[in-house]
Formats: C-alpha cells, sequence, structure tokens
C-alpha cells in the first residue's frame, strides 16, 4: 500500500452545519424523553412487568453489536496483515467508539434513575452478566482509544499490531458477553440457548460492516473523497459472507429449537402465529435483511453499483434490527411456562397466559433514535478535528499487489 494522506473534514459547508443542527434535534429529542421518562415513571412507555426491555434497548444493543463489528475492518489490518483495510482502520475504530458511545447513552438515559449507574460501577455481583459488561465496555472503549492513538503516532508503531489483537480479543468478549445476557436466561424458553453468544457476534459483524459502508459512503460523498471500486469490492464480498454467516446460526438457532419437543410452541409463536413477531422475522429478517442485500451485493446488474451497495448495507440493518427486535421483544412477550405439564387456573404472574401485548410509545423512540445522533453527531465531530479520513481512495492510489 503507497504512503496514504489523512486529513480532517473542513466543516464549514451548509450541510455540515444543517447536519449537526438536525442531529443536535433528535439528541434535545432524547434528553426530553429521558426526562418525561424519569418524571412520570416508564408508566408512559409501552413497557411494564412483563415487557422490560422495550425499543430503547433493541436500539442500545444494536448500537452495541455494530460497535463491536465495525471494529472488525481495522482488525483485519492490523491483526490479519491485510494490509489493503489500512486507509480504513482509523475511521472504523472511531466508529467503533462513538457507536458504543451512543449505544450506552441510550442505556443510561433508560434507567430513570442514571445516577443509580455509580453503584453498578462501584459495587459489582460477578454472578451477574450485566457486571461483566460494565467492565467490558469501558475496557472496550479505552483500548479503541488506545487503538486509535497507535494508528495516527509513527513512534507507537511498533505496538500497534498487539493493541489490534487486544482489541479484537476484547470484542469478541464484548459480544460474547452480550449475547450470554440472553442465552442465560433459562426463564425464556426464547431465549435460553448457548448459540446465541456465536449468533451475536455473527450479528455484530454483518452490522458493523454495513454501518462502517454507510458511513464510508456518505463522507466520501459529503468530502469528494475519489472512492475507487477496487477499494468497495472486497468490504462488499464480505459483507454477503457475514449476512450469510448471520442466516447460518438463525437456522440452527430454529432447528435447534424445534428438535426440542418443550420449544415448539414458542417456535410456532415467532415462525407463524406471533403476529406482528411472524411478519417481522419472515419479512423483515430474511427477506428484507438476507435475500434483498445478497441479492443487491452479487447479482452482476446491481454488484457494480454503489448504490445497490448503500441500499444493500441499508437493508442488512434494517433486518439486523427486525431480528433484534424479534428474539428480545418477542422473547419476553411469549408467556412464562413456571410449571410444564400444568394447568395454571388463576395467576398473577403471565405464567401460561396469552401473548403479553407490546406497543412502542414514541418516548422510546425517540430515545433510542437519540442514541444514534449521539454517535453520528460524535462522529462528525472527530472527523473536523482529527486526521482520519483518507484524502484519496481512488484505485490509482492503491498498489497494484492488493488489487483484486
Amino acid at each position: 500500500m503507497k504512503n496514504v494522506n489523512f486529513c480532517v473534514i473542513e466543516g464549514k459547508s451548509l450541510g455540515f452545519y444543517v447536519g449537526m443542527a438536525v442531529l443536535s434535534f433528535f439528541i434535545l429529542l432524547g434528553l426530553f424523553a429521558a426526562y418525561n421518562m424519569e418524571h412520570h415513571g416508564h408508566v408512559i412507555t409501552g413497557m411494564d412487568n412483563q415487557i422490560v426491555w422495550g425499543m430503547p434497548h433493541i436500539f442500545a444493543i444494536f448500537l452495541i453489536l455494530a460497535a463491536s463489528g465495525v471494529l472488525n475492518v481495522a482488525s483485519i489490518s492490523s491483526v490479519f496483515r491485510k494490509v489493503f483495510y489500512s486507509p480504513l482502520a482509523r475511521l472504523s475504530a472511531l466508529l467503533a467508539i462513538t457507536l458504543l458511545i451512543g449505544g450506552l447513552s441510550v442505556l443510561l438515559l433508560d434507567l430513570g434513575r442514571p445516577d443509580r449507574l455509580l453503584v453498578a460501577m462501584t459495587y459489582y455481583n460477578f454472578k451477574s452478566i450485566f457486571a461483566w459488561n460494565i467492565i467490558l465496555y469501558n475496557g472496550f472503549i479505552a483500548i479503541c482509544v488506545l487503538y486509535l492513538w497507535f494508528m495516527m503516532e509513527r513512534r507507537m508503531q511498533r505496538y500497534y499490531p498487539t493493541v489490534g489483537l487486544m482489541a479484537f480479543i476484547w470484542r469478541l468478549i464484548l459480544t460474547t458477553g452480550t449475547g450470554s445476557i440472553f442465552g442465560f436466561l433459562i426463564a425464556r424458553e426464547a431465549h435460553n440457548a448457548a448459540i446465541m453468544a456465536p449468533l451475536f457476534i455473527a450479528l455484530s459483524l454483518s452490522l458493523g460492516l454495513a454501518v462502517f459502508l454507510i458511513v464510508l459512503l456518505i463522507d466520501c460523498w459529503g468530502t469528494h473523497c475519489s472512492l475507487g471500486e477496487g477499494i468497495l469490492h472486497r468490504p462488499k464480498t464480505l459483507l454477503g459472507v457475514l449476512i450469510a454467516g448471520v442466516f447460518y446460526f438463525v437456522l440452527v438457532y430454529h432447528l435447534t429449537h424445534l428438535y426440542f419437543t418443550g420449544r415448539h410452541g414458542v417456535e410456532y409463536f415467532i415462525l407463524a402465529g406471533g403476529g406482528v413477531y411472524t411478519v417481522l422475522f419472515w419479512g423483515g429478517y430474511l427477506f428484507l435483511g438476507t435475500i434483498l442485500p445478497l441479492l443487491l451485493l452479487y447479482h452482476e446488474r446491481f454488484t457494480h453499483c454503489r448504490i445497490s451497495i448503500g441500499l444493500a448495507s441499508l437493508l442488512t440493518i434494517i433486518g439486523g434490527f427486525s431480528l433484534l427486535y424479534v428474539i428480545i421483544i418477542g422473547g419476553q412477550a411469549y408467556p412464562l411456562n413456571i410449571f410444564p405439564g400444568k394447568e395454571i387456573i388463576s395467576s398473577g404472574f403471565f405464567d401460561n397466559a396469552t401473548v403479553h401485548p407490546y406497543t412502542p410509545s414514541s418516548w422510546e423512540i425517540m430515545l433510542g433514535i437519540s442514541g444514534i445522533a449521539i454517535s453520528a453527531f460524535a462522529t462528525m465531530l472527530a472527523l473536523k478535528l482529527l486526521p482520519l479520513l483518507p484524502r484519496s481512495l481512488a484505485d490509482a492510489d492503491i498498489d497494484d499487489t492488493f488489487k483484486d
């Protein structure tokens, strides 16, 4: 790879200021929603004693998974020594930091009592996966900041691969912890599965790369940075492989549940009789998030079009979001089976009852969108202050050795 010159974005155009103003507006809406949820209680949301993780948690987990997965671009260049990806490594590390900050902001504002976070950070119950995740999330941000510094500082170049390996291992552990939150929930039939951890790892890789490609296309369009076909071809092909990988783990997850007679009820609920959850699974995840992106990425008619690559990335995000909604919300909506094989005549614990309804409120949606806005605002601000974007990604600036 030839030497790559990095630059900051000028940030003086009307589009930049309009974008920052729009993002600030959505952040303020999120703060307003958090204030109302704290002041009036979560009764104003669609969440209750049965659906305790609602739409804000879908946004938060989506951002956390994308933060872990987006670092894969930098890991490929430093850990696997594919220098073809080196010009993209700085942007990859930055997005890992900003996306995680956005996701954690949603979780913090959804607590109702954000000050109670101090208790969780100072008193650890290591039997709880949530206590592990506090350490994993904070450690991930610290390692990514160090990783980015070593990329930019020539004196630290010899330590760069070592820190890259640390970041690679740490994000695998982090995503395993996030998936294990659900895999360890033995009371929820839809969640209690060891495959949740590898499923979330695969999902994080596809979501992270999809987010990265969208940001790269937008940044190069907004800054008029030359973007060659060569630099897009490998990530585009990799995205298709990752989408197929997520489908494989989803298939194994459902086949495993179908194998066990006791799980047939929840499988019928998700795959056939779950209403909105069934529609989101087949229409949102499988069709929009899997079949269409693969068609756009690999069909000869679309594969060389940048609009198709951007659209495939967007559909991948929609599909991943739909899958998270089905797993998290659908898994809680399905009634608890506390006494298997017994008929419950009367109970106040939602066991053996009908499917629990859930409708996201506008407060939850506003809070969730604000997390994306926080990530985007922090990304744009960092790109204005630090030289993280290559001046050119044209094919002529890439060594012929690394072209496909």
